[in-house]
């Protein structure tokens, strides 16, 4: 059954309080936001205004302390759309060429990510390349990981305090978990799934696949010289310094072949997900713009074309008892639509989305997610917009990001 809510206030408490009140039982923990991070347009380019590129080429991966990291930490507003790649591709022209170069690289992979689970959709639950064989299924979450280590525990932690973590320890992470644990690698990227708020099935499954070789043609291999190399004082401190589990560095894992996907060398099928080139309309006029999870910011394409309609945002009831996320991830999107209250007339609802939207015309911007896919179908938007990419979908190979990256041309 659906239920329309009260447009939720702006500020973190009030957020929380709405969560707390209207999503009660479809989320894990207290209803409590990031530490870090804060939802909403203003914040979110408060944060790309405030990013300077200078230095991240050498400062990239570094871990601890924060003061020395060179990572952006814009991926909670990029994967809710509020900043764009092609924005935060603009945004760094005329910075130092080796840290443009690198940064711009980096949203590339983004845009890979993206391309790839458009094309391949839910066959990448399992690994494109191959799978790891003795893999253990779990259900531990977060407690998976041996917080008696320092390193562990300390990126834990921010997983659990702020929603979000740099690469080099998502990679520890997944490495710990799968390569060096034997669990099967699907259970920990559903453990950062429900804890990032940047957490897609694109991007977050990508990393998961490349780092435990399941996706690439070799995995990463976690132990404590990385440590050592990226932070400062974790392992003098660690009270397992002297039994250090990941000394030395892992054994290889055995390996099962899989059928890789038809879709990885050959080009767009049917189910591909990359949606129109050009705006589709049924003829009719929009009644209101149907906001999805992928595409909240205010230059979302359905909603800048129809500044007067109002906003419909659904949170999906069976999708949330599912997934079980942390609290962080709704009071993220929570203060995103209290933003978007200040502005135009905002809908909220909870229950399938299928029963919400039906029989209205609703304009939409596409989302590259089965998800999208799925529920479109059903309810026929009147007007669907094509997504923003910074690189247009083609037929190219997704053996690897480099062949993929031949095949591909910045639209900006």
């Amino acid at each position: 059954m659906s239920r329309t809510l009260p447009a939720p206030e702006f500020g973190r408490e009030a957020a929380e309080r709405w969560v707390g009140e209207h999503l009660a039982g479809l989320f894990a923990g207290d209803p409590v936001g990031s530490e870090r991070f804060r939802g909403g347009q203003s914040f979110a380019d408060a944060a790309l205004d405030a990013y300077d590129v200078t230095g991240y080429a050498a400062r990239r991966n570094q871990v601890w302390p924060p003061s020395r990291r060179g990572a952006s930490a814009l991926s909670p507003y990029i994967r809710h759309g509020l900043i764009t790649l092609p924005a935060a591709w603009r945004h760094v022209a005329g910075g130092p060429a080796k840290d443009v170069g690198k940064f711009r690289d980096e949203l590339l992979w983004q845009e890979f990510a993206r391309h790839w689970y458009a094309r391949l959709g839910t066959r990448t639950r399992r690994g494109v390349r191959r799978e790891l064989a003795a893999a253990a299924p779990t259900d531990v979450g977060v407690d998976g990981w041996d917080r008696t280590m320092v390193c562990l525990d300390e990126t834990v932690g921010e997983l659990e305090r702020d929603g979000w973590l740099v690469n080099q320890t998502r990679m520890w992470l997944s490495s710990q978990w799968s390569v060096r644990s034997g669990w099967r690698w699907q259970d920990g990227e559903d453990a950062f799934f429900r804890e990032l708020l940047d957490g897609s099935r694109a991007a977050n499954r990508l990393g998961w696949q490349w780092t435990t070789g399941v996706g690439s043609s070799k995995h990463y291999g976690f132990s404590r010289w990385q440590v050592e190399k990226r932070t400062s004082g974790w392992c003098t401190t660690c009270p397992r310094r002297h039994d250090c589990p990941i000394e030395r560095w892992p054994d290889d894992p055995a390996f099962t072949p899989v059928e890789r996907p038809a879709a990885v060398k050959q080009g767009p099928g049917a189910g591909d997900l990359t949606g129109p080139t050009s705006v589709e309309s049924d003829g009719s006029a929009p009644k209101a713009v149907w906001l999805t999870a992928e595409s909240l910011g205010t230059d979302d394409p359905a909603a800048a074309a129809h500044p007067d309609l109002p906003i419909v945002f659904v949170f999906d009831r069976p999708l949330l008892e599912r997934l079980r996320l942390s609290a962080k991830r709704l009071v993220f999107l929570t203060e995103i639509l209290a933003e978007w209250a200040q502005q135009r007339d905002v809908e909220v609802h909870v229950g399938r989305p299928a029963d919400v939207l039906a029989d209205r015309p609703v304009a939409v911007t596409h989302a590259p997610v089965p998800g999208f896919g799925r529920l479109a179908d059903r309810i026929l938007p009147a007007e669907t917009h094509p997504w923003p990419w910074l690189a247009l979908p083609g037929h190219g190979s997704f053996a690897s990001f480099s062949a993929w990256r031949r095949s591909v041309q910045v639209v900006i």
